[in-house]
């Protein structure tokens, strides 16, 4: 069977972020288990390095996702490969496609958040134009799939709520896995202060300026405490700098763009507390990431946080401030119960394997090819 993967997310320096690691981690795996299949990776950069093996081999596309470009020329790219399948980690599938496909959906985030949807840099007009144009692509995807795979229950939910005419028994729900991080070498903790840490993108469904409200009335209390958001620099979080200075949050809250894996492991091993308050998730990396870091976890009780974070989190309403500051604040303070949720968190993790991750989605391939 020879198989693509439209892998030019790979890994989350792409910019792909949480896609850029499931496509990382797929692609790895699938190298070490599929040595009968042969699989083309198409990649946007000379410098991407996807899955090892005599039996993968890749191509450079130069063509950015989101885009006309996307829609014009990538389906050509694929369809001269001749290929049994083609996998497509996301919802942007070029809608004059050939060959036959799969498609991972993470979320509909665009259709279950309005403010999200609103929440733009592109003038109102030409961001209108690509809204219909999501709604297009993703209907084509979803109907002209030969399975979907959906990563949580809440997002197959989803898929079903918006698209009915979607046969149930053709979306696969497939948990992601859990990336390990090296241990971080011995160095001054950064920043220097007892933390409660968010890391992710900002973007509004994330829901970061109720997290710097709710901050504020925790920080009343608990003066010696800073929050540390780090994610990938871009103009959603400018926006949240210039929301912390408005609250009078400088000092107290500190901002690590673009932060490596090394890094990140020393910021979930040096924090108190992760938080996580994301309005809409189709699965959520991040808190699991913490929770094998051995750090406690409040969440928001919205999206597929509580299927995937079970008992191991301690939940809040996303948009109630007061609460949520209740919640960080009863955690911090409680050394039993951070000690009951580090326990529960590192039994949670187990149920999540990239490897079984791939060798389900093997089997997706094997039974649509």
């Amino acid at each position: 069977m020879q198989v693509g993967i439209d892998a030019r997310m790979f890994g989350p320096a792409m910019g792909g972020g949480g896609l850029g690691r499931y496509v990382e981690e797929l692609v790895r795996e699938l190298g070490t288990l599929a040595d009968k299949h042969r699989f083309v990776l198409f990649l946007k950069e000379r410098a991407q390095r996807g899955a090892k093996g005599t039996k993968v081999e890749e191509r450079i596309t130069d063509v950015h996702w989101y885009t006309l470009k996307e829609q014009l020329v990538m389906g050509r790219l694929i369809d001269r490969e001749r290929l049994d399948l083609v996998h497509f980690p996301h919802w942007n599938v070029p809608v004059f496609l050939r060959t036959p496909f799969v498609v991972t959906i993470h979320d509909l985030i665009l259709l279950e958040e309005p403010r999200s949807a609103r929440a733009t840099t592109r003038h109102p007009f030409i961001y209108a134009i690509k809204y219909a144009g999501y709604k297009w692509i993703l209907k084509n995807a979803l109907t002209k799939s030969r399975a979907i795979i959906a990563v949580s229950q809440y997002t197959k939910s989803s898929i079903l709520k918006y698209f009915p005419e979607i046969p149930e028994n053709k979306i696969h729900v497939i948990y992601e896995g859990l990336t390990t991080f090296p241990p971080s070498p011995p160095r001054p903790s950064l920043p220097p202060h007892p933390t409660i840490l968010y890391v992710g993108n900002a973007y509004p469904h994330k829901n970061l300026e109720v997290l710097l409200r709710a901050f504020t009335l925790f920080h009343e209390s608990h003066p010696e405490v800073h929050l540390v958001l780090a994610g990938r620099s871009d103009v959603f979080y400018e926006r949240l700098r210039k929301e912390a200075a408005r609250l009078n949050l400088e000092n107290c809250v500190d901002f690590i763009q673009n932060p490596t894996d090394q890094t990140l492991s020393q910021l979930y091993r040096d924090a108190s507390l992760f938080v996580f308050p994301s309005r809409c998730e189709g699965f959520g990396l991040p808190p699991l990431e913490a929770m094998a870091c051995g750090l406690p976890v409040a969440a928001a009780s919205a999206g597929s946080l509580t299927e995937v974070l079970g008992d191991a989190a301690a939940f809040f309403p996303p948009d109630d401030v007061p609460e949520i500051a209740r919640v960080m604040a009863r955690v911090y303070d409680d050394p039993v119960q951070q000690q009951s949720l580090k326990e529960k968190g590192l039994e949670r993790v187990r149920r999540y394997s990239w490897r079984r991750m791939a060798e389900q989605t093997l089997r997706i391939y094997e039974s649509c090819a």
